[in-house]
């Protein structure tokens, strides 16, 4: 790990100012179309994500009848899948040669795949064993899940391909992250509209699949086209550089993961994610189940909890550009863990206070969608540093795996906490039930305690994440010298 004094520091942005001729221009800097087509794939992803973590718990427990147990574990089988996958593809990914590239030949075939197998997510089949029921979400999980590492495990790589600055990699996250939430909301008006119009739960949800799935899969060709000029033009650069060979699959992993500050970016990203996908897969349970409230509360707090996100982001991307990105993720989370507190004590019948929480929360999840994200390129140069090769592919597969392993670990904990407590599982055809109060203490602990426990545990791990700016300033220094 790279440490500097003071003074070195001041030698080393001295160095940076005189040995290196900076043009007029920045040759790092994006365009605004490049950062909004990158966006544009992140908005994709956003819509299957946002309504797989807000519905589909709540869909195999109400709609298709799986009791919450089994239904949790659905998730989970595909998670064990991508243990495999997501690590094996980020491989693949940076050794694949094609005039289209390392990344999108990968986002292109997977993109029909994914939009087809999300929308047989919200199809209920004609079964009556619950295990046969089990095994069919159980494969199309599978199936699904393969085909979104295969689009979104290569997007994220482009990330650290398109720009090496470290202030333009965090306003490429920005929009990044701004445009995933703006999915999220999308996600979110379409599913408000679609309940309003229409009664029946056993069309409303197919419908609600199959818009999102088109929207994903033409949401993932703009980014390609949007954004393939840049990344070609910075892919002949990298071929002129000479490398080491690529080293075999599993030797890349080992040399991953004894890079220190990929430990903790991979430790803050799962415990962000973990934390705030098991408030997001409660919050169903919360507002009908524990506060009494008609559903269409459910989405109007999401929306009210995106959309201060969207806000917040602008407020954090500003901050970024003073302070380290670790000081922006000690500042933003503990409102998010203040908020699940009040959550926590929160009774039936203060709605508003329950939004006023929503949008507290929700302006410091802002920096958990923007901080991880931002800190990965760094890591990525300084192994560069230590190795000579830039493997992208492998950085973000883990972090991807991550990404989805906390989506399934929360609604997996969730599943298994609400079943062991007794919840009344019923299907669509069945009338409202009142749950057993252990059920009620069991929605309530995991809205508060459980999900700030978690982030707690990423706040201690960024405070300790060693690349800041002055150290990440050398590791550009000391690679441009070995490049030119």
């Amino acid at each position: 790990m790279i440490r500097l004094s003071r003074l070195q520091t001041k030698s080393v942005l001295t160095q940076l100012t005189r040995r290196v001729k900076i043009p007029s221009q920045n040759p790092d800097r994006l365009s605004l179309g490049t950062k909004i087509s990158y966006g544009m794939g992140e908005f994709g992803g956003a819509i299957p994500g946002c309504m797989q973590v807000f519905f589909l718990l709540f869909f195999l427990t109400n709609i298709a009848g799986l009791d919450p147990g089994l239904a949790g574990s659905v998730l989970l089988l595909g998670k064990g899948w991508d243990a495999i996958s997501d690590p094996m593809i980020g491989w693949l990914s940076d050794r694949t040669k094609s005039r289209w590239g390392r990344r999108y030949p990968w986002m292109l075939c997977g993109s029909i795949p994914l939009g087809i197998c999300f929308f047989l997510h919200w199809i209920v089949p004609s079964i009556g064993d619950r295990w046969l029921l089990f095994g069919y979400y159980g494969a199309i999980t599978i199936l699904f899940y393969t085909a979104y590492t295969a689009v979104f495990l290569p997007l994220g790589a482009l990330a650290a391909e398109l720009t090496q600055d470290y202030d333009e990699r965090t306003s490429l996250v920005s929009f990044q992250a701004a445009f995933k939430i703006c999915g999220s909301l999308f996600a979110l008006v379409l599913a408000q509209i679609l309940f309003s119009l229409i009664a029946a739960p056993h069309w409303r949800y197919p419908l609600l699949g199959g818009l999102g799935g088109t929207m994903t899969m033409l949401a993932i060709w703009i980014c390609i086209w949007g954004t393939r000029k840049r990344y070609f033009d910075r892919e002949a650069k990298r071929l002129e550089i000479d490398r080491p060979p690529s080293l075999p699959f599993f030797q890349q992993i080992r040399i991953a993961f004894s890079n220190r500050p990929f430990l903790y970016a991979i430790g803050i990203y799962l415990c962000s994610w973990l934390g705030v996908q098991v408030t997001v897969a409660i919050l169903p349970y919360f507002v009908i189940d524990y506060m009494k409230l008609p559903d269409r509360h459910l989405t109007q707090m999401a929306l009210l909890v995106q959309g201060i996100s969207l806000l917040g982001m602008v407020f954090w991307s500003a901050i970024a550009r003073r302070v380290d990105k670790k000081t922006v993720y000690c500042l933003g989370i503990p409102m998010t863990m203040a908020a699940g507190v009040g959550l926590f004590l929160l009774q039936p019948g203060q709605t508003v206070f329950m939004y006023g929480l929503g949008a507290i929360a929700g302006f410091g999840i802002a920096t958990a969608h923007l901080v991880p994200w931002s800190i990965l390129p760094d890591v990525v140069d300084l192994d560069e540093l230590n190795t000579g090769q830039r493997r992208e592919g492998i950085f973000y597969s883990f972090m991807v795996m991550l990404q989805k392993l906390g989506i399934a670990l929360s609604l997996f904990i969730v599943g298994q906490v609400l079943g062991y407590a007794g919840l009344v599982s019923r299907t669509a055809a069945d009338l409202p039930v009142s749950q057993p109060e252990s059920v009620i203490f069991a929605i309530r602990l995991m809205m508060g305690p459980i999900p700030m426990f978690i982030l707690s545990m990423g706040v201690i791990l960024a405070y300790f994440y060693p690349i800041t700016r002055e150290v990440h300033a050398e590791i550009r220094l000391q690679l441009q010298r070995r490049h030119h």
